[in-house]
């Protein structure tokens, strides 16, 4: 599964989601078999080789009509902040589905 996350800074150790508007990075997460693989950075979020198939966003508010145009599910981590914090929330199905 390929997850696109808007991220403050391109330090995977130190980096934590933002807001879509906000993003100086996007990280496409890459997770198989219940781990996280790699850890793609690009200035866009449809700019990586292969199509994401989820967005993270950090709030309900957040402008995802681009990600659902594109038919990506649209998960938000209202409290998961880093990568690792969204990787686990995601393998545990942590994560909310976005409200209208």
């Amino acid at each position: 599964m390929l997850v696109v996350v808007p991220m403050d800074s391109k330090d995977v150790q130190e980096a934590e989601i933002t807001k879509v508007l906000e993003a100086k990075t996007w990280a496409q997460l890459r997770i198989e078999e219940g781990e996280l693989v790699e850890v793609l950075h690009n200035e866009t979020f449809d700019g990586f080789e292969e199509w994401s198939e989820a967005a993270v966003v950090c709030s309900d508010s957040e402008p995802v009509m681009d990600f659902m145009n594109m038919s990506m599910i649209v998960l938000v981590a209202h409290t998961q902040k880093t990568i690792d914090d969204i990787v686990e929330a995601y393998l545990f199905r942590e994560l909310h589905d976005l409200a209208y």
